[in-house]
């Protein structure tokens, strides 16, 4: 009998490191034929490159290098590039990881063709439809035939929405798949050195880490400034390491002020920042994956939103909302460093093996052949 052959597609960074554990439990089954694709969405050395190499994903089958671009032109140009690589390949399932633009591009082209989709990261709900995630999200949702979820409040949102049960699968989480794997390489690291954020005796000191991408947070001048000059003054208590985003590093080039307290780094590699997280004394972040990276290592975390697709982080683990407000900000940043920053738990099944998990279940639910009879051809 001929292997599966299950269609990855990778687009930003965060899928890298869902995709690793991914790819690991698909090439330790015979039964399974993984074809790796990457979209190109991230494509520069930091944002890219360096995650292949460390995280020991192999190297892909197809690259769309379809490069940046606004969200019509960036999904529209996947949906281009993606189709004749379907009819090529003509895989049993398409697997796509997360909320970015690949993946709702991909699993409409797919969807269209008659191909099956596995979504990894089903049901998280923001309920904020400002954000373009949520609506990626949301449509993958309504496309995929098999929503493999991470924790159970998804699958309310599931089916609120019309999906059937028995299409929804708690799985875990992939992301913490790859910290559990990657987190004794990562204390090797020497970014802690390279910071200068080490005593005599090679231990770490106090620090907090930041990071800020969304548009919502980094496009308006106005509203950048308001929280960096409010982060500044947790600079003054410890120091805050700042990897800077691409985007973020331009809207910085146009606001021309300078902060002082901040601690601004290139990008760095996977292995380098799961060290600062785990180190860190507080995170503040806007990012998804790092309210879940650091529940899963206990690390007090502060989100700059007015509410989270994973709530779970805030319910179970150590991550609380603290919105845009720079007094809320810093009040609860404060808060951790004297010692009432949340506990937290580590959720259901966030044990590193989630990958696992789904890659029985598409053995035994998806069907060798699925997609070999579908409409092929142009309309």
């Amino acid at each position: 009998m001929e292997p599966m052959k299950i269609l990855n597609i990778v687009g930003a960074r965060p899928n890298l490191v869902k995709i690793a554990p991914l790819m690991r439990a698909m090439k330790s089954r015979a039964e399974i034929e993984p074809v790796l694709v990457h979209t190109g969405q991230h494509y520069d050395e930091r944002l890219s490159d360096i995650f292949f190499r460390q995280m020991e994903i192999p190297v892909p089958d197809v690259n769309l290098e379809v490069g940046s671009g606004s969200h019509a032109a960036q999904t529209a140009d996947i949906l281009k590039r993606i189709e004749p690589v379907l009819l090529e390949q003509k895989p049993d399932v398409v697997l796509v990881v997360g909320d970015v633009n690949s993946t709702i591009a991909v699993s409409l082209a797919a969807v269209k063709l008659g191909f099956p989709v596995a979504h990894v990261e089903a049901g998280l709900r923001s309920f904020d439809r400002s954000m373009p995630e949520e609506i990626n999200r949301v449509l993958t949702d309504a496309l995929a035939e098999y929503l493999f979820i991470t924790e159970e409040d998804a699958v309310g949102n599931l089916l609120r929405e019309g999906r059937p049960r028995e299409r929804i699968y708690f799985v875990g989480n992939v992301m913490i798949d790859a910290l559990r794997q990657f987190l004794p390489l990562a204390a090797k690291s020497r970014i802690g050195e390279e910071l200068g954020l080490l005593d005599g005796g090679g231990d770490f000191l106090p620090f907090a880490v930041l990071t800020l991408h969304r548009p919502s947070n980094v496009d308006s001048p106005e509203v950048l400034e308001k929280l960096l000059r409010a982060i500044e003054s947790v600079g003054r208590e410890l120091p805050v390491i700042f990897p800077v985003h691409p985007r973020t590093q331009e809207r910085l080039k146009l606001l021309g002020s300078h902060h002082r307290q901040l601690r601004m780094t290139p990008p760095v590699g996977y292995l380098d920042f799961l060290c600062l997280l785990s180190r860190a004394r507080v995170v503040l972040t806007d990012s998804g994956g790092i309210q879940e990276e650091t529940t899963a290592l206990g690390v007090p975390c502060v989100t700059i939103r007015e509410n989270t697709e994973r709530p779970i982080t805030v319910s179970h683990g150590t991550n609380q909302l603290a919105g845009t407000d720079p007094g809320k900000i810093v009040t609860a940043v404060r808060g951790i460093l004297a010692g009432q920053g949340k506990q937290g738990s580590i959720p259901p099944l966030w044990d590193g093996h989630a990958a696992e998990r789904i890659v029985e279940i598409l053995m035994r639910e998806a069907r060798v052949g699925a997609g070999k009879g579908a409409f092929l051809g142009p309309s």
